[in-house]
């Protein structure tokens, strides 16, 4: 690290001028490249996904990554759906000429198709109002509008005198979301960076708070830029650019606030302006480096599970925390050379932490009640995650207002059962499909199997080209199956058919929740272990302990079930989600948000360990006793983190302005998550259980460390 030092001292210039560069090219291309992210849930080898594939194939819509939109008409009072069966049959069947992206839609009403028990599927009980099912094929970019304009351009000219058209749908109703308080993520990086501009100028009292700034303004776009040539090597998905943009913004100013912090305290300490950026980047960099690649690795834990979407996060998500920390220890080092003493007119002989020392005396000092207190809190927070209920969230949640709410209203009031937004999808041969609804019907929790007429063309078509005639039966739950709890009649539908001759799979939204439990859930373990032991090794590398890493890991898995508990408790159960928000009980977590929780929390969580391990480890080598470098530590390096935690938060609660209800749910989980580790974890039981180990916390064997290939232990950091 002291070579990369005197590096960028020796070379400040080009160094600057090689990240100017980085900060053009990467700006500059920044649209291109998260133009060319894609919304690609697919689940290679589920049963689910490769029917989905079959039904995209043959009718070119989609099957398990998006619900159908549902078209209503409702006839005036005292009019009834027989009364205009003629126009209704003719504006139904105009929306088989309909085409999105290139590709024709599918339409299911009561006119093509055939209840299998003689029930009216496509109407309400007061026989006003007639259904349609639309299947339209989706992009690889979001456009959740385009379908819902392009049908009722179709059908509005068509419908009876005085009818009044509605549409809904789960896309719809979270498409309708986007008219809310979403802010883009240029503005979210705008509200989160005035925030944490305001935090740095409290934090460093003169014009140092810039300097944060700048390693996030250059880290960014440099992300971005490693990210674009990745992007033809394979997709990405969308979110990806949410979480480049404000993680890079909050690590950006954690990794600069100890690195510039540790110069202007060496510099307090008389040592001249460059002598103090080689100690810095020997001693903080030392500490900025280990974090960076921790982040990274908790991020490229995703790549094990194999779910495409979640794989691509994980390794585009990892090219911040790596472009960070090359900007710290490189450009901060240049800029300090140039303009350090200048940057720093006001604050450099403020005094160190006394409050965090008063603090973490008194957590020493009653350092067995200060644990049991900390785990006591994250016990009672990890109840609600016992009962987490993994899925998507439920239709009522997505939408409060807006005509696609107000459809789905007056459908419930009309005794529409929910489960119409989610129905099960069959693709089984033409000439087998009487045989298959047979089989299905009377399964508990189905209200209606529909088949297609086998005359009608737009439904009945061969596989992928060639072979007899596939059509699509659609099987309506009572309830929409969108969580684990209500998933089963899916499962009943998936077993039953899978006994009856010529059906080729299963699909849905239904089926998208199960495949994902079986592909992420059920390989969830070996990530646990893998990043845990992956983090364990380099922190006894770092740290030279056995326990101190151990502990941490453990510490980290207590602290990210609590988060997820504090999620789980603020959405699933609504507490506090509709005062803040105006979103009621989500009754689920969306299946892909706590795996994603999980490993930036993780990664950024760990970031603190390090930093305030790095530290107390500094100290002890100066002082001998473990208490003493856990005061002295935490009176360095407390008020940074709680710095760094607060600008994170502010970050996340950008993100949380978003127009989407998954969006705000792993925002405020992101969010949660870190304020939870800064105060309760850090400051709390990390002091207490660091200085209960006392002398334990040092002890690594000779033989590991030969082992490890350790060269022995230096005086200082």
């Amino acid at each position: 690290m002291q070579k990369i030092a005197q590096a960028a001292l020796k070379y400040r210039w080009r160094v600057i001028a090689v990240w100017l560069l980085v900060l053009i090219a990467g700006g500059a291309l920044a649209t291109f490249t998260t133009g060319r992210l894609t919304v690609d849930f697919s689940l290679p080898g589920q049963p689910g996904d490769t029917a989905s594939h079959a039904v995209i194939s043959t009718f070119g819509t989609a099957g398990q990554n998006s619900s159908p939109l549902i078209v209503s008409v409702t006839l005036p009072g005292g009019q009834r759906v027989g009364d205009h069966a003629a126009e209704l049959k003719s504006a139904f069947g105009s929306l088989s000429a309909v085409r999105m992206y290139d590709q024709p839609v599918q339409v299911f009403d009561a006119y093509n198709t055939v209840d299998s028990a003689d029930r009216t599927a496509f109407g309400t009980a007061d026989e006003r109002t007639a259904l349609a099912y639309v299947f339209y094929p989706i992009t690889r970019t979001p456009t959740p509008a385009t379908p819902a304009a392009t049908v009722g351009a179709a059908i509005t000219p068509l419908l009876p005198v005085g009818a009044t058209l509605g549409m809904t749908g789960t896309d719809v109703l979270a498409a309708s979301q986007g008219s809310g308080i979403g802010l883009g993520v240029i503005l979210e990086l705008l509200v989160a960076g005035g925030g944490a501009l305001l935090v740095l100028a409290f934090v460093f009292g003169s014009r140092l708070a810039v300097l944060p700034m700048i390693i996030a303004s250059v880290s960014i776009p440099g992300a971005l830029l490693l990210l674009l040539p990745l992007t033809y090597l394979s997709d990405y998905s969308f979110i990806v650019q949410y979480l480049i943009s404000l993680v890079g913004l909050g690590i950006g100013i954690d990794y600069s606030l100890l690195v510039v912090t540790r110069w202007r305290e060496e510099r307090g300490r008389g040592l001249d302006n460059d002598a103090a950026i080689v100690t810095a980047l020997r001693t903080a960099g030392t500490a900025v480096v280990h974090s960076g690649i921790t982040v990274a690795i908790g991020l490229l834990s995703l790549v094990i599970l194999p779910v495409p979407f979640l794989r691509g996060i994980g390794i585009a998500g990892a090219l911040i925390p790596l472009v960070t920390v090359l900007a710290t220890i490189t450009l901060i080092p240049a800029i300090l050379s140039v303009a350090g003493p200048w940057l720093d007119n006001r604050g450099l002989h403020r005094p160190a932490g006394v409050r965090w020392a008063r603090w973490t005396a008194f957590v020493v000092r009653r350092r067995w009640i200060s644990a049991a207190t900390a785990l006591m809190v994250l016990g009672l927070l990890m109840v609600p995650f016992a009962h987490a209920n993994i899925g998507f969230s439920s239709a009522d949640s997505l939408a409060q207002n807006g005509p696609a709410y107000e459809t789905y209203a007056a459908l419930q009031h009309s005794g529409v059962p929910a489960g119409t937004l989610s129905p099960i999808e069959i693709l089984a041969r033409t000439d087998r499909a009487p045989a298959v609804a047979a089989a299905l019907t009377g399964i508990d929790g189905l209200t209606h199997v529909v088949v297609a007429e086998a005359g009608d063309v737009h439904l009945n078509r061969p596989l992928s080209g060639d072979g007899p005639p596939v059509t699509m039966l659609l099987a309506i739950p009572r309830e929409q199956t969108v969580n684990q709890r209500t998933v089963a009649v899916v499962e009943q539908v998936q077993d039953r058919a899978a006994a009856v001759d010529g059906v080729i799979g299963v699909t849905g939204v239904g089926t998208a929740q199960t495949d994902f439990q079986h592909a992420v859930y059920d390989n969830f373990p070996l990530v646990l272990l893998v990043l845990s032991l992956l983090t364990y090794l380099l922190l006894v590398r770092a740290f030279r302990s056995l326990l101190l890493p151990l502990k941490a890991v453990v510490m980290n898995l207590l602290s990210l079930a609590a988060a997820i508990g504090a999620m789980v408790l603020f959405w699933q159960d609504g507490v506090g989600s509709e005062l803040i928000y105006g979103i009621s009980a989500t009754h689920a977590v969306a299946v892909w948000i706590p795996p994603m929780v999980f490993a930036f929390l993780f990664g950024l969580s760990m970031d603190y360990e390090v930093f305030l391990l790095a530290r107390i480890q500094e100290e002890y080598r100066r002082s001998g006793s473990t208490d003493q470098a856990v005061i002295a530590g935490l009176s360095r390096v407390g008020r940074l983190v709680t710095s760094a935690a607060l600008i994170l938060f502010l970050s996340f609660a950008a993100l949380s302005t978003g127009p989407g209800t998954d969006q705000k749910v792993m925002a405020v989980g992101l969010g949660l998550g870190i304020l939870l580790d800064a105060t309760v974890i850090r400051s709390l039981l990390l002091p207490a259980t660091v200085s209960l180990m006392g002398r334990w916390n040092w002890y690594l064997p000779r033989a590991l460390e030969r082992l490890l290939m350790l060269r022995p232990a230096p005086e200082d950091l």
